[in-house]
């Protein structure tokens, strides 16, 4: 029976394609998978650069390409006849020697690229100062070694990025930028999805695959194979660095991941808490920011775990809801949030903690792990867990291994909170994602320079910074907009997103923000009609879109006028700018700002 792997551009052009084609492609490998009189069987491209490329016939017209070996296949597109063959002859395939994971390589157009590469080569090459056994040792490839070796200038390794692997490219781009043998290392070295990848075999594409769960997901079975065509990227292809981290078999000590917007923070979290729910000793609690983004983690979590029994294992909430439920189980009765006797959240908060002492006795005294009501608790949008809250949720589970795994990023925060987890008792061992999936490299540009891309306190010890903060993809650069009255920039609004309608994106990839709710509600009318999100900034928080709006962007709105105490005007400031970086991060492709009169001091010339 053949092994199947489906590679993550095989569902996206399968989606794209004609219902009645759809159908006869998911049959044939149906078919395929079963090894039955009818299925689709490997054909030889003639031309290939790798002699293992193949090509199945799935559907009439269509085929899709495949890499063997042996039992071994490798789905990676499904194409009209003409454009598969071409796809098939024009790349090549290698397993790094170093990390064990597939390449892909644009072999057709590196050969293009090669005399050009020559004509312009120097006596000395870029990489001349650097020896063949060290370019090796990065894991690049014996085979392209004369072809890096032509190479002159930064601008040339640039150019070659979308022929390369990612793994080949990034190692050249740090020496090429100056940087060290270690920091070239350091790079290569996020590109691996599992601490000890094992001895490298670079005839075994099986083992390879596996290392490999950005680019492959296998397929046993005709369930398997529907779930990884059907289900949303994100809950089957994880970047290496984030399955690294979600899948890992033990931590012993709490762990802090920290990331920018679009790094996957949230997915890291989600499969962690899968993961702990399927392979670890008791219940798990997921913890975020609010309940409107609890409910949605919970969606998520129900579209990620597909065993009822192991979800079951995972409860979602927010600090203050798991504050509340704990005193009102203590109390018989749900605790007065306002009227006669009522309690801040605050209070309540100070009383769970101290409950959670008198029923599970002294906070180190982790002997009995079961008295705890948690197992395992995963934290999302950490930068914003107050001090009190960090405690209740340390005091919930054991001192153990797989205890806390904590995710946030200090530039998204929108409260006032600054605290190291150190400082609340939680000695959390640090790992960073500094490439961004989500965002286009112009938006990511534009929002930086909103940032002001300085240095954030909070959750690490000392600060964090932006620097090395990529992405993967380039795309449409932000849209500012200025109106002279707030009704034609209401007007610029719905025409804006009804243009976005006409293009055929889905009303529920589509995202209007503003900074007040009483913006939001004259934004709501202008948009009467559209089924479209319409929210304040601090509400799309943990959210996505493929497309955003924000109105009202304008000086003395965003942000209102300061207090004049120095100290509370900059933390207020912060703050403010941290909340209209957030709302602009939400988009994944486009991003609009509006105003009338002066826009706001914060958005970048």
């Amino acid at each position: 029976m053949p092994r199947l792997a489906i590679g993550p551009e095989f569902p996206r052009e399968l989606s794209a394609l004609a219902q009645p084609v759809r159908r006869d492609a998911v049959v044939a490998l149906r078919r395929f998978l079963l090894n039955v009189a009818g299925a689709p069987h490997p054909e030889r491209v003639r031309g290939a650069r790798d002699p293992r490329v193949a090509t199945l016939r799935l559907a009439d017209g269509h085929r899709g390409v495949v890499v063997r070996r042996r039992d071994v296949y490798w789905l990676r597109t499904v194409l009209p006849d003409a454009a598969a063959w071409s796809y098939a002859r024009r790349h090549r395939y290698s397993v790094n020697p170093v990390l064990g994971v597939v390449e892909e390589w644009d072999a057709e157009a590196l050969e293009r690229v090669e005399p050009a590469l020559r004509r312009s080569a120097r006596s000395s090459g870029l990489f001349a100062p650097v020896c063949d056994g060290d370019l090796l040792s990065l894991g690049l490839d014996v085979h392209a070694l004369p072809l890096f070796r032509l190479i002159t200038t930064e601008a040339d390794v640039a150019a070659l990025e979308p022929l390369l692997p990612p793994t080949q490219h990034l190692p050249l781009a740090v020496l090429a930028r100056g940087g060290s043998l270690a920091e070239a290392w350091r790079e290569l070295d996020s590109w691996r999805a599992a601490d000890d990848p094992g001895p490298v075999d670079p005839d075994d594409l099986y083992a390879a695959l596996l290392r490999t769960p950005d680019q492959a997901a296998f397929a046993a079975d005709k369930v398997a194979l529907d779930r990884v065509l059907g289900a949303p990227e994100w809950c089957t292809f994880l970047h290496p660095a984030q399955h690294r981290l979600a899948k890992a078999p033990r931590y012993d000590h709490p762990v802090l991941v920290v990331g920018g917007a679009g790094t996957g923070k949230t997915v890291v979290a989600l499969h962690r808490a899968a993961y702990l729910a399927a392979h670890g000793s008791g219940p798990v609690l997921l913890v975020t920011f609010s309940q409107g983004l609890a409910e949605e983690l919970s969606a998520r979590l129900d579209t990620l775990v597909e065993d009822e029994l192991v979800r079951k294992r995972i409860e979602v909430d927010n600090p203050e809801r798991l504050a509340l439920r704990i005193v009102a189980d203590a109390e018989g009765r749900r605790p007065a949030l306002v009227g006669p006797g009522a309690r801040t959240l605050a209070q309540l908060t100070d009383e769970a903690l101290r409950l959670m002492s008198l029923s599970t006795g002294d906070l180190l005294d982790d002997v009995e792990p079961g008295r705890k009501p948690y197992r395992h608790v995963v934290v999302d949008e950490a930068q914003d867990v107050s001090p009190a809250q960090w405690r209740l949720l340390r005091a919930v589970a054991p001192h153990a291994p797989d205890d806390l795994f904590v995710v946030g990023d200090p530039h998204q925060r929108v409260t006032d909170t600054r605290v190291s987890l150190g400082a609340v008792g939680i000695p959390a061992e640090q790992h960073t994602l500094r490439t961004s999936f989500r965002l286009p490299q112009e938006l990511l540009s534009f929002v930086v320079r909103l940032r002001g891309g300085g240095l954030a306190t909070g959750l690490a010890r000392g600060a964090t910074d932006m620097y090395g903060y990529r992405a993967t993809h380039n795309g449409e650069r932000p849209r500012v907009r200025a109106y002279e009255s707030a009704e034609a920039e209401l007007a610029g609004l719905r025409a804006t997103v009804e243009s976005w309608l006409a293009e055929g994106v889905p009303p529920g990839e589509i995202a209007v923000g503003a900074r007040t709710t009483r913006l939001v509600r004259q934004a709501r009318k202008a948009l009467e009609g559209l089924d479209v999100r319409a929210a304040t900034f601090r509400n799309l928080k943990g959210l996505e879109f493929e497309r955003v709006a924000l109105v009202g962007v304008a000086e003395g709105v965003v942000p209102e006028p300061p207090p004049e105490d120095p100290g509370a005007r900059a933390r207020f400031l912060q703050r403010e700018r941290s909340i209209l970086f957030v709302a602009c991060t939400r988009a994944r492709a486009m991003l609009y700002i509006s105003h009338y009169g002066r826009g706001s001091p914060f958005l970048p010339l």
